[in-house]
């Protein structure tokens, strides 16, 4: 790209488009890529322009539009805009979890001019919403930068970006711990809050089993919702650290391999996660009932795409593990279930 006046342009090709504002109008009034005529010239300088931007030949330069359209696939299977002011937009297919590559995103926006900007990593999405963006700092960069880009993406062993889809119908079965439920001493408050979060993903709810406290009750439970081919089981009640609260003991003695027992988020700090084959069963702390958000809002969206949850996805929870406990709550668009 070079600067040349304007009277001197003809027979060179626009590096940029060149807006016209006059008489209330406001637009474009030459394309990028147009090459300058004679008649052009008293047009341009009536716009103000007295020097123009042109591509040099073989300058090993890449326009910013450009640049913003071979960064974008760098993430092929999202749909993207076409490229405006500079940059181009990557949106969701479908509603999901959006996976976020962080070394690998730290790594491309180190290079020169590069920006590439997204929601977090495990961050809830909806279809159409935008998860990412790409563009370059000036209007053009040396060409090398987005190769170097384009190799260091081809050379990781995991995309820059992933949406894992919500599976359809997720077999769910609840059942709620208690002796004073159970009884009806108490009226269950939880099977109304677990039915609303799960109906919002679609889940099939198997049943909704109550239980006195004691263990062979909730065994015969459990194996009753594995027996219906349960992909989650949602347990609550005796989540304590109490002699009498069975519930982890229960998910233990059903075979089930536990990840956690406890984690670094609050509330929802006695959160308890087991896999039994393709079974997820979690243990949700009594905080669910009064709290809008706990770390159950947090991990469930990935329990929903059937993608397990490890014991390093867990312990990342703490660095924005404590919840502001704001009067109106606005997860996910908050600090509160980063990992």
């Amino acid at each position: 790209m070079r600067k040349v006046k304007t009277e001197e342009a003809v027979g060179l090709t626009l590096c940029h488009d060149i807006t016209a504002v006059r008489d209330g109008f406001k637009g474009r009034a030459f394309q990028r890529g147009h090459v300058v005529t004679e008649a052009d010239i008293p047009k341009l300088l009536d716009l103000g322009k007295r020097h123009l931007f042109v591509w040099e030949e073989q300058a090993g330069e890449i326009h910013e539009e450009d640049a913003a359209l071979r960064l974008a696939a760098l993430a092929p299977s999202f749909p993207q805009t076409a490229p405006s002011e500079g940059k181009v937009s990557l949106s969701a297919a479908c509603g999901g979890l959006f996976r976020v590559n962080v070394p690998l995103l730290t790594s491309l926006n180190s290079i020169g001019d590069i920006t590439i900007t997204s929601l977090p990593d495990h961050y809830p999405v909806r279809r159409g919403q935008t998860v990412a963006s790409m563009r370059i700092v000036p209007l053009v960069c040396p060409e090398p930068e987005i190769v170097e880009a384009e190799r260091r993406a081809a050379a990781s062993e995991t995309p820059l970006f992933q949406l894992l889809p919500y599976r359809e119908r997720v077999k769910t079965g609840v059942i709620i711990t208690g002796s004073e439920v159970y009884s009806g001493r108490v009226q269950d408050k939880f099977e109304p809050v677990v039915r609303r979060k799960l109906s919002a993903f679609g889940a099939e709810i198997l049943s909704c089993t109550l239980c006195d406290d004691d263990l062979s009750m909730l065994n015969e439970a459990i194996q009753a919702l594995l027996a219906q081919g349960a992909d989650l089981i949602v347990m609550t009640g005796g989540m304590s650290v109490d002699p009498d609260d069975l519930t982890p003991t229960a998910i233990r003695g059903s075979g089930a391999a536990v990840v956690t027992q406890g984690l670094p988020a609050q509330p929802g700090n006695m959160f308890t996660l087991a896999y039994l084959g393709k079974t997820a069963i979690v243990g949700v702390p009594g905080a669910a009932i009064h709290r809008q958000t706990t770390v159950f809002d947090v991990l469930l969206p990935q329990l929903m795409t059937g993608v397990p949850l490890g014991k390093e996805d867990l312990t990342r929870l703490g660095d924005g593990g404590l919840c502001q406990q704001c009067g109106n709550c606005h997860w996910p668009n908050c600090t509160f279930g980063r990992y």
